[in-house]
């Protein structure tokens, strides 16, 4: 539960209902112009269904305790990557769906590690709050796991590296931290991409230790920079946002652990 009540950054409130109806009309409007070739349009009915866009919830639902937002859900036999506490083979990204302040207006993150054979009565639904952002209430999917290797930001390679690689991009027009090193989307494990801010420092709260990349949630799976990592079995049509998460801008929501204990809180950064 978050219990952060006034403290929220607020902007618009909308029910979870409410943003999976929208999703749905937008959704259907996109399947008609694909099957017909025609223009993107809705029905004056489908209009009718859509809240103004200035519309928000009253702000006091925010106030009261509200559940976390389930957001990933990885098993240790499935994610190449997975890293846990001893015995445990199943990690539970929840987030709260609002903006808070404290953590640079962006959701707040918590970590479950659980054993899975000790979840013995799973829930058919998880319980939601009674209001959230839009942009922080995922689209369930499936996951497929693919591992690939990333190479660290550009910026935080040793001086004559990272001269010998600015070099060869000029040479190949490609680029290093876009095309080959740095994956965009939701993945586990990894290097963080500071194109945003320039690298900065993500030291644990409790301990002083330089904390890891866990987990990243982002606005796309691929971005429009010559899809180098566009999945080959996805159809030219398919969505980049199949989650249809966006973080700020389009940018990324970095989930980093501290590598001393599993018990110190994660921190977060946007890129």
């Amino acid at each position: 539960m978050c219990t952060d009540g006034d403290a929220h950054y607020i902007c618009q409130l909308e029910t979870p209902a409410t943003v999976r109806r929208s999703r749905e009309i937008y959704a259907a409007a996109e399947a008609r112009a694909a099957a017909t070739g025609g223009r993107y349009q809705l029905t004056a009915e489908e209009r009718a269904q859509l809240p103004d866009s200035d519309f928000s919830e009253p702000h006091e639902l925010a106030n009261q305790p509200a559940p976390l937002v389930p957001v990933a859900q990885l098993y240790r036999n499935d994610v190449p990557d997975f890293v846990g506490p001893d015995g445990a083979d199943l990690l539970q990204v929840l987030w709260c769906p609002l903006d808070h302040p404290e953590e640079g207006y962006n959701p707040r993150v918590r970590l479950y590690w659980r054993r899975s054979s000790d979840v013995t009565q799973p829930l058919d639904a998880a319980p939601e709050p009674p209001v959230v952002s839009d942009s922080y209430l995922p689209t369930p999917c499936v996951v497929y796991p693919e591992q690939i290797r990333e190479y660290q930001y550009g910026g935080l390679l040793p001086e004559e590296l990272d001269a010998r690689i600015t070099a060869w991009e000029e040479d190949t027009g490609l680029t290093y931290q876009l095309d080959l090193s740095l994956a965009p989307g939701w993945k586990v494990g990894g290097f963080a991409n500071w194109s945003l801010t320039d690298p900065q420092p993500m030291d644990c709260v409790e301990c002083g230790t330089a904390m890891t990349l866990l987990f990243t949630a982002d606005s796309s799976e691929w971005h429009g920079t010559g899809d180098s990592w566009r999945p080959v079995e996805d159809q030219p049509e398919t969505s980049s946002n199949l989650t249809d998460v966006s973080i700020g801008r389009g940018y990324a929501l970095y989930v980093f652990r501290c590598p001393a204990s599993f018990d110190h809180p994660p921190a977060t950064a946007m890129q």
